[in-house]
């Protein structure tokens, strides 16, 4: 039996939501099949745009970019666990699923955010883990934590970064934890684990990078919404 695909990625056009005082990407047609006989777009972008990853070196000094992980960090085996309900992300809530964590390599927090990517409610803060929380997860072997909203942290503005109002991204990515931000379609994933990847493009010296994210599924499953 064939095994499902979901895409976990959003699309990435001018219009979609930037994290505040950063760019959204800019596209330009510098050929087209028409006049020129092939098709070529320019994209300019910063690497923290849509669905992406941070690699330790995008807070930290003297710390990994993606480029230096080899290809087995970006895939694995992960659970979705609901918090859309949450004000915050407690320990006590995460303990509750501590079985599950210790055979998973990654875990993707299902906040609701993704109903409201390009509108001016995802700009509102969402659930994230208290610091408590946060340093329990650095205890697993996990490769990476994931969010279908902007960040591990409450949203700042970017020119604005520092340990004590970003302390999340700060004990996370000291650990070599992949942070996966701007998640979608994580209501159609199940409520045990699933095969996971969100391979990088393969940049040199890379803070973070776009990335096409995805599960796959058995063909029967059931989801957690």
């Amino acid at each position: 039996m064939q095994n499902k695909l979901i895409d976990l990625t959003h699309i990435l056009n001018e219009k979609i939501t930037a994290y505040p005082d950063t760019e959204a990407p800019k596209f330009e047609e510098l050929n087209n099949v028409a006049e020129h006989g092939f098709a070529e777009l320019k994209m300019t972008s910063v690497l923290h745009v849509g669905t992406h990853i941070d690699a330790p070196c995008h807070i930290l000094k003297n710390t990994k970019s993606l480029d230096q992980f080899p290809l087995d960090k970006f895939i694995g085996n992960a659970i979705v666990i609901p918090c859309q309900y949450k004000e915050e992300i407690s320990l006590k809530y995460l303990q509750s699923y501590r079985d599950q964590i210790t055979k998973t390599d990654f875990i993707l927090f299902f906040t609701g955010w993704q109903y409201k990517w390009n509108t001016s409610g995802y700009f509102d803060d969402c659930p994230v883990p208290t610091i408590e929380a946060a340093k329990w997860l650095t205890k697993f072997k996990l490769k990476g934590i994931g969010f279908d909203s902007f960040s591990v942290d409450k949203i700042i503005s970017a020119k604005k970064i520092t340990s004590e109002n970003m302390p999340n991204h700060y004990i996370l990515l000291e650990k070599e934890f992949l942070l996966i931000e701007n998640l979608t379609n994580l209501d159609k994933l199940p409520g045990s684990l699933f095969s996971f990847q969100c391979l990088p493009l393969n940049i040199e010296n890379a803070d973070g990078s776009p990335v096409r994210a995805m599960a796959m599924l058995p063909a029967t499953f059931m989801t957690i919404a």
